[in-house]
């Protein structure tokens, strides 16, 4: 019962931990749209304000890293670990098949600050492979 409450207690502290960031994050991009300009030279200040919300990105994946440490079922981790590796399979995928096509096509390109959405994204299609092979997804981290 008390593995069952501290399972509890560490999603939550996730899911909180993981919305705070997201409002940091959207936050951080409103304000580095507000604050610079389209097509505004390489300052200091540009630069600095236009990081910010990829320290963001790191503070994500420090959480999912310690959501993994944390979790004391060795299933419910290797769930995780394989929405992870599915995450990163598409988005690889994804991103070197289009720089290819960016290589030798005239087609628009990628933005790289799409990388990581489309990393999130792959995590929910983690969980739908999770579910659709092993009957369950975990329900503890990201997606």
């Amino acid at each position: 019962m008390a593995s069952r409450s501290r399972s509890s207690q560490q999603r939550r502290r996730f899911f909180a931990t993981h919305l705070a960031l997201s409002a940091a994050y959207i936050a951080l991009v409103a304000l580095a749209a507000f604050l610079i300009p389209d097509e505004a030279p390489p300052s200091a200040t540009v630069i600095l304000l236009a990081l910010l919300p990829g320290l963001v990105i790191v503070g994500w994946i420090l959480n999912i890293g310690s959501l993994l440490l944390r979790m004391e079922d060795e299933y419910l981790r290797m769930l995780e670990v394989r929405k992870a590796l599915v995450a990163t399979g598409l988005t690889l995928g994804v991103c070197g098949g289009w720089g290819l096509v960016e290589l030798f096509a005239a087609v628009p390109k990628l933005p790289v600050f799409f990388v990581f959405p489309l990393w999130c994204f792959g995590l929910a299609v983690g969980s739908i492979v999770n579910r659709l092979t092993l009957g369950e997804d975990g329900g503890e981290g990201c997606a």
